[in-house]
């Protein structure tokens, strides 16, 4: 059973989320805060006992301790718990990922947007095997990443369906023009993002990422094959071919092709 801290300060708030928790058959007793040195005090309760929360479910506007605060002190810990925050306003959405939230959610809080958060708290959580017993086998589903992104990624919120999601820029595999807004394309399926073209290309050029068509910008990194035929250059990125303008051609066999013809981390153009 999953075990759950809610923090906020208003308790009709505070009431309907334990309420909307408790309906979820992995979900424990509910523990609850009204504002932030409370919180810590209930969290450092729970790790004194070994019982540590599973996950801590954070509104962001509390007098005091707000709840970014909060998360910045749990960030510090040796093994801090998954951070949900759970608030009204939406322009909170960056600051919030830039301390590895785990999942943002708008007040009112939906029930099936909910049930989303919880399943991936769960999926996070790795119980204990009982004695005798052999562990468990790894769930079929990814969880959360092996390995924190690099110290210079980006964290790029998005938006899908009304919800806002978060993605790290490393996870991208190439970008493409969508009139006002560009597609950014991962391996796990693609997002919209309401950003010009030209200004992605000048703000990660230095993560490695190189403008190939008047639509495309590519991650070096994933680069599989240069394709040429009849003269006019393509790329294969993860999978994908792309074309590559006429422009980019040169620059492009510079960057992927030392003195000896092979594409660095790939393989040899042919046609």
């Amino acid at each position: 059973m999953l075990r759950i801290l809610v923090v906020d300060d208003e308790p009709h708030a505070r009431g309907e989320l334990v309420y909307l928790l408790g309906l979820h058959q992995g979900v424990g007793p509910v523990e609850c805060a009204a504002d932030g040195p409370a919180a810590l005090l209930a969290l450092d309760r729970a790790l004194a006992h070994r019982h540590p929360v599973d996950a801590v479910f954070l509104d962001i506007r509390m007098p005091g301790l707000d709840g970014l605060e909060v998360a910045r002190v749990l960030s510090r810990f040796a093994e801090p718990p998954p951070v949900v925050f759970v608030t009204a306003y939406d322009d909170f959405a960056v600051p919030a990922f830039e301390v590895r939230a785990l999942d943002y959610l708008l007040k009112p809080v939906r029930a099936e947007r909910l049930a989303e958060t919880v399943r991936r708290i769960a999926e996070r959580r790795t119980p204990p095997p009982a004695p005798g017993e052999p562990a468990p086998a790894p769930l079929p589903v990814p969880a959360a990443p092996p390995a924190e992104p690099p110290a210079d990624d980006e964290t790029i919120p998005v938006e899908i369906s009304g919800v806002t999601r978060f993605v790290q820029r490393s996870e991208v595999r190439h970008v493409e023009a969508c009139g006002d807004y560009v597609r950014l394309h991962l391996a796990s399926g693609s997002c919209l993002l309401r950003a010009p073209l030209s200004s992605l290309e000048e703000q990660w050029q230095d993560a490695g990422f190189v403008r190939v068509h008047r639509r495309y910008l590519v991650a070096t990194g994933h680069i599989e094959e240069l394709l040429a035929d009849s003269g006019r250059l393509s790329v294969r990125v993860a999978g994908t071919v792309l074309p590559v303008s006429r422009r980019s051609s040169r620059r492009l066999r510079e960057l992927m092709l030392p003195a000896s013809g092979l594409p660095r981390g790939g393989r040899a153009a042919h046609g």
